[in-house]
């Protein structure tokens, strides 16, 4: 049986929430609920949870707050959170589910799908999520992956490419490193957009400050520092060389 602890400042959300786990999570049991952060801090120091879910904004603090009263995370949170687009960016780099409210019964039968099949690494997780959330006004410099077995913390300028391979993204380093990742490039094309990354074909994401040149013949392709050719798809050639000439 998995132990679920509920922390969020409005009554009515921990009974639906209740609710939802009875009728679409029955190997998950309340073992106790509070209303704030100093409850919640107390109720954790009592007991401890297989899954914590967390609101974000409570009357007495956030549940950002209640990170940095926890010395240890052995266990998963799964935050609550109202639409605020810097935190979800954060939980995102993070690789730290989250989930809107009202809560939509299949977003919540997904997030626990993963933490059963997920092994736990949440320190390292929750302290890149306090670095994200507290330099807010700079740009993010580590992303949180996933691969079979693990969960790597990665410097961004690190990463030189990343390529397609169906519904998993290979990771290429600057040091020669590969990992390949249980998510579609798509997901990181999103994250890393505005970090310097440019998708310049359907399977490649390339880190533009990598580029060693654009050859224009055989189709149009980059040559990278390592040496690696990648392709410049027809439809992205305009844009790829005059994002070369903004460089």
């Amino acid at each position: 049986m998995i132990k679920a602890i509920i922390i969020d400042d409005i009554e009515q959300a921990r009974i639906t929430l209740k609710k939802d786990l009875q009728v679409y999570a029955q190997d998950v049991t309340v073992i106790g609920e509070a209303n704030g952060v100093v409850e919640g801090a107390k109720l954790l120091k009592a007991m401890t949870p297989d899954v914590l879910f967390l609101d974000i904004q409570m009357q007495d603090g956030s549940g950002f707050d209640l990170l940095d009263i926890l010395k240890d995370i052995n266990f998963k949170i799964i935050f609550i959170t109202a639409s605020d687009a810097h935190a979800i960016k954060a939980f995102r780099y993070a690789a730290i589910d989250y989930l809107l409210k009202p809560v939509d019964p299949d977003e919540l039968v997904e997030a626990l799908k993963k933490f059963r099949n997920e092994k736990l690494n949440e320190n390292e997780k929750y302290k890149l999520l306090n670095d994200s959330l507290k330099n807010n006004q700079k740009a993010h410099e580590r992303l949180a992956l996933h691969t079979q077995d693990k969960i790597h913390i990665v410097n961004i300028n690190d990463i030189l490419r990343c390529e397609s391979n169906v519904n998993y993204t290979e990771f290429h380093f600057s040091n020669g490193k590969k990992l390949l990742v249980t998510k579609t490039l798509k997901d990181f094309e999103d994250l890393l957009s505005d970090q310097g990354f440019y998708r310049v074909h359907q399977s490649h994401l390339i880190n533009t400050k990598f580029i060693k040149e654009f050859v224009k013949t055989d189709g149009g392709y980059l040559l990278m520092t390592d040496g690696c050719n990648v392709p410049v798809s027809t439809r992205k050639r305009p844009e790829v060389m005059k994002m070369l000439e903004e460089l």
